[in-house]
């Protein structure tokens, strides 16, 4: 540690090894900018990817290890705390907090595999597929899912990015964008999502589309002409790209979502080398994927030799704690993951990415030929917009009023309809509403519409319709923090009409 005036820089702290892995090297100051527990998290987390930390390796006690950092035990806890929620340590009571044993993963560097909006699809334009569509009626208060915030879109910071890039783009950049998008984009990209989503991805697999729906449609042709033909999907899942997977002429097959993630273990059972997952935050359920799942569902892909695709949708917004990272950064030759700025930003912008590993890029490069892609003024825009730290300003800024915004709902729901179970993390831009065994979530759904009440029925998002369980999914990302209180006042009298006196 070296003390810089009443300023302390950390630069490095050693931390226990072997059994005790308490003389590790872990340097904090290498890993890019940020608060101290973000770059001890990252820091742990690369040492336990190098080997530095052995799996079964015992961390030390956060006193211990806050006492050598100079900070406060806090910080170490978050870490910790971080680390565990993502599968890297397990920790239990009254015992060491230790490195969980990982299977290890290809070092070829290419996998063996043979081979309009969803979560996170920016560019469709389209609304939630499940949903019916808007032109015959317009609803006064709007709780579908799948927007942001529409009237907190940057547009004078959005114009100056434009600008900029339009006063100082070479000419020669005015063609046509090369093989995956611009390279600026891409590297800009690749290290945002190292910086906040512990990633490991460079530029080249970085590959520019239009939104989520866009790039799993790319890569889902490219598993189907390396012979792949079925696809394992989360149930309940989002509609739009279960769809999408089967225009493209992939067989899609269901697997059950509990209270901890996907079901790996009804996985396994099935004929499939590849699986579509939401892990960070689940849609519609709102779960995060288990520690023990991720592992799980990790080592099912080696075993099988298959693909797991990534949504990696809502992963901006947890309120509690700092989001899992993704499962990408821990084997990044099984993992595609995908992302967009529909959520962050605006659907309108048509920006998305994928990050697939190298057998896949290539594939995926081939099949490029006339490819429509974003336009490179905005996807350089949103490079100036990241550079200039405009998008991780506007992150902060949004994460706090969506934060805001569902503790309202979620204090009024319980006030109104105390009888309701309100499912899910406090993550991402909507929640779960389970009704009584009695209601009918369908004709709670026509009394809201018929008081000018836009609501999603959570068996539109099941395969198969499930009676005994009605719910409702409400978006809050786009409701006005004003009409809280009266959306919740109209939908209780929905659900109490459907369920009589």
């Amino acid at each position: 540690m070296i003390l810089n005036g009443a300023r302390r820089t950390i630069r490095q702290v050693t931390i226990p090894r072997v059994t005790l892995a308490w003389d590790a090297l872990v340097d904090v100051d290498v890993v890019g900018p940020g608060p101290l527990h973000e770059r001890l998290t990252r820091a742990l987390r690369q040492a336990i990817r190098d080997g530095r930390l052995p799996p079964g390796a015992a961390l030390p006690p956060s006193r211990t290890l806050a006492a050598n950092l100079g900070c406060s035990r806090w910080v170490v806890t978050q870490a910790y705390g971080q680390l565990v929620a993502e599968g890297y340590l397990t920790a239990r009571t009254g015992s060491a907090t230790r490195v969980r044993e990982l299977e290890p993963t290809s070092t070829s560097g290419t996998p063996r595999v043979g081979a309009p909006a969803a979560p996170g699809a920016g560019g469709t334009g389209a609304r939630p597929g499940s949903l019916p569509p808007r032109p015959e009626r317009t609803f006064r208060l709007d709780f579908a899912p799948g927007l942001p915030d529409l009237r907190a879109f940057p547009r004078r910071r959005w114009v100056e990015a434009v600008r900029s890039q339009l006063a100082t783009l070479p000419y020669t950049e005015l063609g046509y964008p090369p093989e995956g998008g611009c390279a600026r984009f891409r590297w800009v990209l690749a290290d945002y999502l190292r910086r906040c989503r512990g990633a490991q991805v460079d530029g080249d697999d970085v590959t520019c589309c239009a939104g989520v729906a866009d790039g799993v449609a790319r890569l889902a042709r490219c598993l189907r002409e390396a012979g792949i033909r079925r696809i394992a999907v989360e149930d309940p899942g989002w509609t739009r790209l279960r769809q999408t997977l089967e225009r493209v002429g992939l067989e899609t097959v269901g697997v059950p979502v509990d209270d901890r993630g996907i079901r790996v273990d009804e996985l396994v059972r099935l004929d499939v080398r590849a699986v579509l997952v939401t892990p960070a935050h689940q849609f519609p359920t709102g779960v995060v994927l288990a520690p023990e799942r991720r592992t799980a569902l990790l080592t099912w892909a080696r075993e099988v030799d298959g693909l797991v695709l990534e949504d990696d949708y809502d992963a901006e917004f947890r309120y509690d704690r700092r989001p899992v990272g993704t499962l990408q950064g821990t084997d990044p030759e099984r993992v595609a993951l995908f992302g967009s700025l529909s959520k962050t930003l605006s659907p309108a912008v048509g920006l998305g990415w994928m990050v697939t590993p190298p057998r896949w890029t290539r594939a995926l490069r081939a099949s490029e030929v006339g490819q429509t892609q974003p336009s490179v003024l905005q996807q350089l825009a949103f490079a100036h917009f990241v550079e200039t730290g405009g998008y991780d300003r506007h992150l902060r800024s949004v994460r706090q009023r969506y934060r805001h915004r569902r503790d309202a709902l979620v204090a009024a729901l319980r006030t109104r309809l105390p009888e309701c179970a309100i499912a899910g993390v406090a993550a991402g831009l909507h929640i779960v509403l389970h009704l009584p065994p009695a209601a009918s979530a369908a004709t709670v759904v026509k009394n809201a519409a018929d008081a000018g009440v836009r609501v999603a029925d959570l068996d539109t998002y099941r395969i198969h319709p499930d009676p005994t369980s009605p719910g409702l999914v409400l978006g809050y990302g786009n409701l006005p923090d004003s009409a809280v209180d009266e959306a919740v006042r109209l939908l209780a009298m929905a659900v109490h009409r459907a369920t009589g006196p």
